[in-house]
């Protein structure tokens, strides 16, 4: 059996994969990627991207290409949002950190992978990984693919194959958490009449009643209308107990969907099969799963996603945690590759990541227990509607569902350090800048009003891009963290920040104290010229 080679080797092309590969690409690592499916699914699954991750495909040049003309060319807090179907007003909130990206999953996986086709990955469609031996220096990866079986040896493995993941399982990490086997879930596109529809974008049904735009709670279980892309709306329900529940193996049929809708609402709907070429959603989800592994890393294997964590989907928090997986993980590795990362910097992928997910399955948990039927779970939501209509409370939400409540351990107490950075714009001798168009190469960045911090800086220079300019708060979108308005508007004199747009090190004033000490923990001892070797 023939063996190759390479630096990382990725096990799965869907968003998370891709992402990860384009990531590693451009910190000058081209991945090894496979995946078991012929060619990029077309399978509707998420329908956008929901929270920080929207500001991360910003970052790095992706949003302009996804919104195209139907947007403003940088992302904007949308005004309000749900939490378990209990609405949150947001327009009046400082600091909104939700935003919204409504983008068909098989849309956004073209998109990406034109992106690492751009940069010089190819992916091995047909190619599944079917066994590993895990060494101390570098794994080895049995592959299957069209033409027969071959290995791969490599120094990093990444999983990035699902919920079921196969990598993970070789591995031996577990993968605890809990499976609710109570309720069946069905969604589908639908067509749905005009008629029913109301300005707001929910949907009105005669002798039931008026539905708001996204998840809604009914007391035989749940109703979902969402019609996140003009003409394709998407139906979808969740019904508590077994009676009404097909063979694992039964395909789903629009009749069985729509027969669901009718036993939940109690009324004849009258919706039909979409019209189009599609693809269409069509899918059932019987029970769910919410776990977490139990690590993220084994060795020179990690991770990443559905392989690392499952949730409901209520919210759409999906993406926006495994991208931004992606993200934190593609520059320490290439890092790591490359030769200059510093000692434990691959550790932090799960330190930092893991507390993120523990808050999404809470999270994700409460929203489905509060959709529940039963008086108890009427009482419940009732008080729940009163506590969010108060601005300190949605904005809490809203920071959990965003993931912006969670501050990572960066060795800096700058109020912003920890956080992604504001939104910010540097105004240099060559005019003004968006701080996201700055980091579209995913490089470290250091902005300096004051010359004392490039100065201190030097030594990094061919790992640290330095911008000599003054920051502002950009006056449109929010700054998207947990830090209040006045803290953010009072911009920094000098700011680091790492690839993923987090912020390292920070400063107020012209001195640079810490700023040696921030560039080392994160980018490894300034390296030794040439001339002095």
């Amino acid at each position: 059996m023939s063996e190759n080679t390479c630096d990382v080797l990725i096990s799965g092309a869907g968003p998370n994969g891709l992402m990860l590969a384009c990531e590693l690409a451009l910190g000058g690592i081209t991945a090894a990627v496979l995946d078991k499916l012929p060619e990029p699914s077309t399978e509707p699954k998420a329908n956008g991207l929901i929270g920080q991750v929207v500001r991360l495909m910003d970052m790095r040049g992706l949003y302009q290409p996804a919104v195209g003309d139907r947007a403003p060319t940088s992302p904007a807090p949308l005004p309000g949002y749900s939490f378990s179907g209990l609405r949150l007003d947001l327009a009046g909130l400082a600091d909104n950190p939700i935003y919204g990206l409504p983008i068909p999953q098989p849309y956004l996986l073209a998109l990406l992978a034109a992106r690492a086709r751009e940069l010089g990955v190819a992916v091995r469609w047909g190619h599944s990984l079917r066994d590993l031996e895990s060494h101390p220096d570098h794994v080895v990866a049995t592959v299957d693919g069209p033409d027969g079986g071959y290995r791969i040896r490599t120094r990093y493995l990444v999983a990035a194959d699902g919920g079921k993941s196969t990598v993970r399982k070789l591995a031996g990490i577990d993968f605890p958490g809990c499976t609710v086997t109570d309720r069946v879930s069905r969604f589908g596109h639908a067509t749905v009449p005009d008629r029913l529809r109301t300005p707001d974008g929910g949907i009105d049904i005669p002798d039931v009643g008026r539905f708001h735009f996204g998840h809604n709670r009914v007391e035989k279980g749940m109703f979902l209308f969402a019609e996140l892309m003009p003409g394709r709306p998407m139906i979808g329900v969740s019904e508590y107990g077994t009676d009404h529940c097909p063979a694992e193996d039964e395909p789903v049929t629009f009749t069985e969907l729509r027969e669901s809708v009718e036993r939940v609402l109690g009324a004849d709907v009258p919706i039909e099969p979409p019209a189009g070429a599609g693809p269409h959603a069509l899918r059932r989800n019987v029970g769910q799963n919410t776990r977490v592994a139990q690590r993220y890393r084994d060795g020179r294997i990690f991770l990443l996603g559905d392989a690392a964590h499952v949730h409901s989907a209520m919210g759409g928090p999906g993406l926006n945690l495994g991208l931004q997986d992606a993200v934190n993980l593609g520059w320490k590795l290439a890092a790591e590759v490359n030769g200059w990362s510093p000692a434990g910097l691959l550790d932090t992928y799960e330190s930092e990541r893991r507390p993120v997910a523990e808050r999404v399955m809470m999270h994700s948990l409460a929203q489905s227990a509060l959709m529940a039927p039963g008086p108890e779970v009427t009482g419940l939501r009732d008080l729940f509607g009163e506590l969010v209509r108060i601005p300190e409370v949605a904005l809490h939400l809203a920071q959990l569902l965003a993931g912006s409540d969670i501050r990572y351990d960066v060795g800096d107490d700058h109020r912003l350090s920890g956080y992604l950075v504001p939104d910010y714009t540097v105004t240099t001798d060559g005019g003004t800048t968006r701080v996201a168009e700055l980091l579209h190469p995913a490089r470290p960045l250091l902005i300096d009003a004051t010359g004392t911090a490039a100065a201190s800086a030097h030594g990094w220079r061919a790992r640290v891009d330095i911008v000599s300019g003054t920051l502002t708060l950009d006056p449109g979108p929010s700054s998207n963290q947990a830090v209040d308005t006045a803290a953010a508007a009072s911009t920094p004199a000098a700011i680091l920040l790492r690839p993923d747009g987090y912020v390292a090190w920070a400063t107020d004033d012209a001195t640079a104290g810490g700023l040696p000490r921030a560039l080392t923990r994160w980018f490894g001892p300034a390296p030794i010229p040439a001339h002095t070797q």
